[in-house]
């Protein structure tokens, strides 16, 4: 039962780092960085370089004469006003990226967004919090030693000694004789038997 507690604390916690990992992970990019939502910036510019997940947030930061209209390509495209879905006024509206796709916003107070004030930015998938298994080392088979190749077809087989000539004695090869021993050896051998003997009668006489 003491284990089976364990096993479940283990899964629960679990749970919460892959919970906790993907918020942990998300990305807070302040719109304009230090010039914020405002006019006179290019903000086609400001997201080259930026990749935006779902979970990342974009925050708007802005004066009193600007605000955020959530709004549909339409309406970025035309600086139509009146296409928004949403629309925020509080000057610092924090905007979390649900989903996958392209999302637009506009400033709607007249003559900002024809003259740079809208946003475009596209979406993709968060990435994953779950850590990738170990792959299991696989055990690779030894490759089998190729065989000698046969000799190639129609190559002729080596030609054999010639033998002698008829009429020729074979010249018959003297018998090796190992060389008698040196000296050297005659000696060697002589001290090791004397030595043999003073061994074997020392142990006799004790």
């Amino acid at each position: 039962m003491e284990m089976n507690g364990l096993s479940k604390m283990a899964a629960t916690a679990f749970l919460l780092v892959l919970a906790i990992v993907p918020a942990a992970m998300a990305v807070t990019y302040t719109v304009g960085d230090a010039q914020e939502w405002s006019s006179g910036v290019d903000y086609t510019d400001w997201v080259k370089g930026k990749t935006f997940r779902v979970g990342d947030i974009l925050e708007f930061k802005y004066g009193g004469t600007h605000s955020v209209d959530v709004t549909t390509k339409a309406g970025y495209d035309n600086c139509d006003s009146s296409a928004a879905t949403d629309n925020h006024s509080d000057g610092d509206t924090k905007i979390e990226l649900k989903t996958v796709g392209t999302k637009y916003y506009i400033c709607p107070t007249p003559g900002h967004c024809i003259n740079g004030m809208k946003l475009a930015v596209t979406v993709v998938a968060a990435s994953s919090g779950t850590p990738e298994a170990p792959t299991p080392p696989s055990s690779t088979p030894g490759t089998p030693s190729t065989p000698d190749s046969p000799p190639a077809a129609g190559t002729p087989p080596s030609t054999p000694d010639s033998p002698p000539a008829a009429g020729t004695p074979a010249t018959p090869t003297p018998p090796t004789s190992s060389p008698p021993p040196s000296g050297a050896s005659k000696g060697v051998m002589s001290y090791v038997l004397v030595g043999a003997s003073m061994v074997l009668g020392y142990g006799l006489w004790m």
